[in-house]
């Protein structure tokens, strides 16, 4: 399971160093290959191992191609999807489109969300929490269904 957030250094080549906490268990799971795709619903790029990714395939591959919604889902998921593998020194190559698609720069939050990671520009990543944090403090977020299945 994949948590936190760790601020890494994007090369020039546009290679990440995944942080050695992570190493073992993507390679346990997915043998070191990931998937790299376009999040359609925030500015950051989501990674998953293999292993994950093939499950949102499964989802995608029952969406229905005649509703435009879910057709918008699967040619964003699906169209920017791209395979990312673990080399010798733990690094993943960031494609040139997925980082252009997000202006991911030298400075990039890794964020961990259980089953795969979220890549975030890092100042785009800290006005996404300033936002959240906000929201946290209004009246619905109080009483959302998620934050009362969590009991806190």
């Amino acid at each position: 399971m994949f948590r936190g957030t760790t601020i890494i250094q994007m090369d020039n080549k546009g290679r990440l160093l995944v942080p050695s906490r992570y190493r073992e268990e993507i390679m346990q799971q997915s043998a070191g290959k990931l998937v790299c795709t376009r999040d359609i619903r925030k500015p950051c790029l989501l990674l998953y191992g293999l292993d994950e990714w093939v499950k949102v395939e499964q989802i995608l591959l029952g969406l229905s191609t005649f509703d435009p919604v879910q057709r918008s889902v699967q040619r964003v998921l699906l169209g920017f999807a791209s395979e990312c593998e673990l080399d010798k020194n733990g690094r993943i190559l960031i494609p040139v489109s997925l980082r252009g698609q997000i202006q991911l720069q030298k400075s990039v939050a890794l964020v961990g969300q259980l089953n795969k990671f979220e890549l975030w520009n890092e100042a785009q990543w800290q006005a996404q929490i300033t936002e959240d944090l906000a929201l946290a403090q209004t009246p619905a977020f109080q009483h959302s269904d998620a934050l009362a299945a969590l009991s806190l």
